[in-house]
């Protein structure tokens, strides 16, 4: 079996392999393990994952490391699949940006595939990127006692400011309008936290000497301008996502962004599964959430097996059974 993608739902699947006693390799274009929680936010807390009330994205990535590496599974860190071919005998050969790989089977956890950061369309803003401008935080620390502004109305945007709440001299969130796309409880803290909120507006410019200072925000009913004085601007304003080279293997899609499973993970090419952020059943609107990336990642692994040894049985027997 050959995971592709190293984040929560590859190293999970591996782990769930490991139990089932398959030969594991997982290749991931990153460097590192953990996919978004790595590249992205390693110190934002998570939530929703059974057994931690939180738990960092650092250290999920850490202990799923840990579970994971006590099967041994092989680790292509560094290689973006490319390529896929298979031959009449069923084995598949993956070609990477640095080698070769052979497989069986193939469970597809890639995430969103590669992703870029939505920007803004004034050009002025390039200048001040990484200068006081962020699309995302690699630690809290660098904000100790900064006027930060939080702009985006979705999950990333309320849970930075009230992350960042007990770090900055203060937060700011603006939104463009008065729902949010986040957790209802996560909405109800904002409410009650020291974040300024201010709904019905959106960024304009940002301005400085080198770095920013300031930023010019209006109210998209009146189009009245505020200039604040802020040190860092966060925009947290979603991805553009991108399967690259998997969309032309055949796969049947679901819409543009999510490769088509049925209630076994299956795609619609034998032997290639998916799980995680990256699938989606037809007409159920994908949750995209962590811990449904594990359960889809180990139902996956399960029919995996089956479809490999024709003679088993999908239900893996309980875990607690099993000397680890």
């Amino acid at each position: 079996m050959t995971i592709i993608g190293a984040g929560p739902a590859g190293l999970f699947g591996a782990f769930y392999a490991g139990l089932r006693e398959m030969h594991v390799k997982i290749v991931d274009a990153l460097d590192e393990a953990g996919g978004q929680l790595t590249a992205l936010y390693p110190e934002k807390f998570i939530y929703d994952v059974p057994g931690f009330p939180k738990i960092q994205s650092i250290d999920l990535v850490k202990n799923l490391l840990e579970q994971t590496h006590m099967w041994k599974p092989a680790m292509a860190m560094g290689e973006r699949v490319q390529g896929m071919t298979r031959s009449e005998d069923g084995v598949m050969t993956l070609t990477t940006n640095k080698g070769v790989h052979y497989t069986r089977a193939v469970l597809i956890c890639a995430g969103v595939g590669a992703f870029q950061p939505k920007k803004l369309p004034q050009p002025e803003l390039a200048q001040y990127e990484g200068k006081g401008l962020y699309y995302s935080v690699k630690s809290k620390a660098d904000f100790r006692g900064k006027n930060v502004l939080v702009v985006g109305g979705g999950d990333s945007a309320v849970d930075w400011a009230l992350n960042l709440k007990d770090y900055a001299k203060k937060v700011t969130l603006i939104h463009r309008r008065d729902g949010f796309r986040a957790h209802d409880s996560s909405v109800t803290a904002l409410k009650m936290s020291p974040v300024d909120v201010k709904l019905f507006y959106e960024l304009k410019t940002v301005g400085g000497e080198g770095k920013v200072q300031n930023a010019t925000i209006f109210d998209n009913r009146t189009n009245v301008e505020t200039v604040i004085p802020v040190d860092a601007v966060i925009l947290t304003l979603g991805y553009s996502v991108d399967l690259g080279p998997i969309k032309e293997w055949g796969l049947e899609m679901e819409g543009t962004r999510y490769i088509r499973v049925n209630s076994k993970q299956e795609t619609s090419v034998p032997g290639i599964y998916a799980a995680g952020d990256i699938c989606a059943e037809h007409d159920i609107e994908p949750m995209n959430l962590i811990v449904e990336g594990f359960a889809q990642a180990s139902r996956a692994m399960n029919f995996a097996y089956q479809y490999l040894n024709p003679a088993s049985k999908a239900f893996p027997g309980h875990s607690s059974e099993k000397k680890l």
